[in-house]
């Protein structure tokens, strides 16, 4: 549904709106609440069949999200693309921070290498001897649980 606010329109997105532009943006924000604290940071990622993959470094700016995650964490993630002050779009995700632990079964061993497969694609070296961040040692994945999205454009 569009939504006329003078010579812009502010419209909902569709699913595969949104899924294309998780798809073919790596960079996010993490939002999350502990305590009486609410904290947002941004963080590089990769998106794929409803999966954010990320990670981060114990100590780090998500070190709360790291060390208390051993289930699951709620969050919200947010991926904008703006072009100008009136032409933007923008994609909310709520869902649950997950730290893979390879160590913990064999699915989370298969789910830890295709994280980092997916990292390498934006950061060969990831893990490995010309890593240029090696104290990220900590991946994650983000479950999209409920997503929306809107895009505002001159009418």
């Amino acid at each position: 549904m569009a939504h006329e606010r003078g010579a812009v329109v502010v419209r909902e997105l569709e699913r595969s709106e949104i899924d294309a532009i998780l798809t073919r943006n790596h960079v996010g924000r993490i939002g999350y609440a502990r305590q009486n604290k609410v904290d947002i940071r941004p963080v590089h990622y990769v998106y794929e069949d409803d999966w954010i993959y990320g990670r981060t470094s114990y100590g780090s700016k998500h070190e709360e999200l790291a060390e208390t995650a051993h289930e699951w964490w709620p969050v919200v993630f947010e991926v904008d693309e703006v072009e100008d002050l009136l032409r933007w779009r923008s994609v909310l995700v709520h869902g649950g921070f997950y730290v893979i632990r390879p160590d913990d079964s064999p699915d989370e061993r298969a789910a830890w290498e295709r994280a980092l497969e997916l990292l390498r694609t934006l950061m060969p070296d990831a893990l490995g001897p010309g890593d240029p961040v090696p104290a990220r040692t900590v991946l994650f994945r983000i479950a999209v649980q409920e997503v929306s999205g809107r895009e505002a454009a001159p009418a």
